[in-house]
């Protein structure tokens, strides 16, 4: 099982710690460093920044935002990116959210699972070099009846096949990125539930490709804290996971409130979810169980992050991405050190 690094958000004031972080993940022999977007920074200034400043670890868009940009852009920046970092990216792709995707870039969030697959197929043929023509119920390329040409990609990326992974949640979603996608990013990955919340609807995905899971990546990220005290670590997550189960997305439309209802968690997600939705925030955080957040975190002393470590991939992880607490750099630096030690006393290495 590989490591990776999720940096986040760029722009919250920690910026130069990124990049550090970025950097000693790359010493460290890290696989790849992810950053994400969402309606404050922009995924490929963050990972160009970071590409030009190290060596040998991959960057990787957790995600790009499929409302953000048209497809044919996404492909010219995924070939660009390629090229600059010498064939070490990665292109994640996920539909945002309904308030996002409305709210902030005007695109009406409907049919996720035919937009997202619609997505995909231009994005292969621009990168591929294809002459772009493509008719589907969300894009046609070229718009009949005007000037327009198929045309194809002008830059050559280093590598014939970019990686493309989609962030996916819900059990359609999840089906058709096993069939359409080299990985899956994953969000609140418990390891005991993994085979019935994510893989099987991958496998499943996979079988209707004629595949199976031999060489696709499942990329879950988890929180990571070190230290003795399990139930004070539990607790410096509490708001994050509060604010996905409680207030991310509308009351009808939360996927991650969706996910924990799946891990066994209704009554408690409920009142997550209601409590947050009323301005209860500390409540809601409150209400969110330690076993919730132990089994989707990675706590404690280095040992007892070895054993998670390894029950994350008997059950199936190919590449864990970690996001280690820490108010400063040295914290969230000492915490990379801890992946890696544990990976090794996990016999991962």
């Amino acid at each position: 099982m590989k490591l990776g690094i999720n940096l986040g958000y760029w722009g919250a004031g920690m910026d130069a710690d990124n990049l550090a972080v970025a950097q000693e993940a790359d010493r460290l022999g890290y696989s790849v460093c992810w950053a994400a977007e969402a309606y404050g920074s922009d995924g490929p200034t963050v990972l160009s920044w970071v590409a030009a400043q190290t060596e040998r670890i991959d960057v990787g868009s957790a995600i790009f935002q499929i409302p953000a940009r048209t497809p044919a852009m996404t492909a010219m920046t995924a070939a660009t990116l390629d090229s600059l970092s010498g064939g070490r990216f990665r292109l994640g792709l996920g539909v945002s959210g309904p308030q996002v995707s409305e709210g902030w870039y005007g695109v009406k969030f409907d049919k996720p699972l035919s937009r997202t697959r619609e997505y995909v197929e231009i994005v292969r043929k621009a990168m591929a070099r294809e002459r772009l023509a493509y008719e589907g119920e969300h894009w046609t390329l070229p718009l009949p009846g005007g000037p327009g040409k198929p045309i194809k990609l002008t830059v050559h990326p280093q590598r014939e096949h970019i990686p493309l992974y989609i962030a996916a949640i819900g059990p359609k979603n999840l089906e058709q990125t096993g069939e359409i996608a080299d990985g899956a990013l994953l969000i609140f990955p418990s390891a005991a539930h993994l085979e019935d919340t994510a893989l099987r609807h991958i496998r499943a995905g996979r079988a209707k490709a004629g595949l199976t899971l031999d060489g696709f990546d499942v990329c879950p990220t988890l929180p990571l804290a070190v230290g003795d005290d399990v139930a004070a670590l539990a607790d410096v997550f509490r708001p994050y996971t509060a604010l996905y189960v409680g207030g991310m997305g509308s009351r009808k439309q939360n996927f991650y409130n969706q996910l924990a209802r799946r891990m066994g968690y209704e009554r408690e997600a409920a009142e997550i979810q209601d409590k947050y939705l009323a301005g209860d925030k500390d409540g809601a955080a409150a209400a969110v169980p330690q076993q919730l957040i132990d089994s989707t975190c990675l706590l404690g002393p280095v040992e007892r992050i070895a054993d998670g470590m390894r029950a994350y991939a008997d059950a199936g992880v190919t590449t864990l991405t970690l996001a280690p607490a820490g108010f400063t750099l040295e914290d969230r630096v000492a915490g990379l050190r801890a992946g890696v030690a544990a990976l090794e006393r996990a016999g991962l290495a």
